[in-house]
């Protein structure tokens, strides 16, 4: 039989994963703020920090950390996949005959 007691046995609803676009909260469900690199590597690099890790000044952790320049791609990959998905729906309403006209 196992040690573990019910309430450890249910998983967490704050699961840490991967961010996708821009982080608004972290899995420890702090929020997200935007930052300025000071540091040598990335000097003046903007990027997305936990709350709770920034005011810790906490860096090898698990808490969100993403670059705004990455996060930008990402961004710009979900509206080029949405806009295909757009144009492949508008060629197949005028293969069936609609057609869009311009409002002026």
């Amino acid at each position: 039989m196992s040690n573990l007691t019910r309430s450890s046995e249910v998983s967490s609803s704050r699961t840490r994963r991967r961010v996708f676009g821009v982080p608004t909260r972290c899995w420890c469900g702090e929020v997200v703020i935007s930052l300025i690199s000071t540091y040598d590597p990335n000097p003046y690099r903007r990027f997305y920090r936990c709350a709770y890790a920034a005011n810790l000044k906490l860096w090898n952790d698990d808490h969100t950390l993403k670059r705004v320049d990455e996060t930008f791609l990402n961004e710009i990959d979900t509206l080029a996949t949405k806009n295909i998905g757009l144009e492949q729906h508008h060629k197949s309403l005028v293969q069936k005959g609609w057609s869009l006209r311009r409002c002026k």
